[in-house]
């Protein structure tokens, strides 16, 4: 019974102190589940997966070259992803300058963790204008290039068409959101939540 007493007692202590720098390191950087190391891992996947994905679609249509090169919808494709690329390469940047120990200050880390917060918000909102832009680009685009899928999608009755688009713009919304949110946002969160607890 005295055991249990003096490990509550222990508990409570220790949820009073603060953490130290030598703490946090070594929270925060533990290679398998540590929130640096997952935010890392999350933005290179990204990375990889942007790049990837166009060189793909480039693939799959290697029979009309001409085709893909002269296609708004492509090239518009390939901004957007080029746009990924060089928001999650500084995103990745910042939290690498986390794992320098120079920089394990208070104020600092505050402002490393501010601007991803910052950042991550920006990501939300800045898929969500890209959604709605190849909305708006499918269908004004088959009044300039002809694509046979969007000819298709043309046949069908406006009505149908925008229906399926706010059903889509109204999963895009919660479902960016609780994507990017445990992706990434659960550890930004921690993060807070570590330095707040900071000498």
């Amino acid at each position: 019974m005295e055991l249990d007493d003096l490990k509550e007692t222990w508990k409570q202590s220790n949820k009073n102190q603060k953490l130290k720098n030598t703490d946090f390191m070594e929270l925060v950087h533990h290679k398998s589940y540590g929130p640096v190391s997952q935010l890392k891992k999350g933005f290179l996947k990204q990375i990889r997966l942007m790049i990837i994905v166009p060189l793909l679609i480039f693939a799959t249509n290697l029979d009309d070259v001409q085709k893909v090169l002269t296609s708004v919808l492509f090239w518009s494709y390939i901004a957007f992803c080029a746009g990924l690329v060089i928001y999650s390469w500084r995103n990745y940047v910042l939290v690498r300058k986390m794992e320098i120990k120079d920089n394990m200050v208070k104020s600092n880390l505050e402002q490393q963790v501010s601007a991803l917060e910052t950042r991550l918000r920006w990501q939300i909102n800045g898929v969500r204008i890209a959604f709605i832009f190849f909305m708006v680009l499918t269908e004004v685009l088959p009044y300039f290039q002809h694509y046979r899928m969007l000819d298709k999608w043309h046949s069908l009755s406006p009505f149908i068409r925008f229906s399926v688009y706010a059903a889509l713009l109204l999963l895009q919304y919660f479902a960016a959101r609780a994507v990017l949110q445990r992706k990434f946002g659960q550890h930004i969160d921690y993060l807070k939540g570590l330095v707040k607890e900071m000498e």
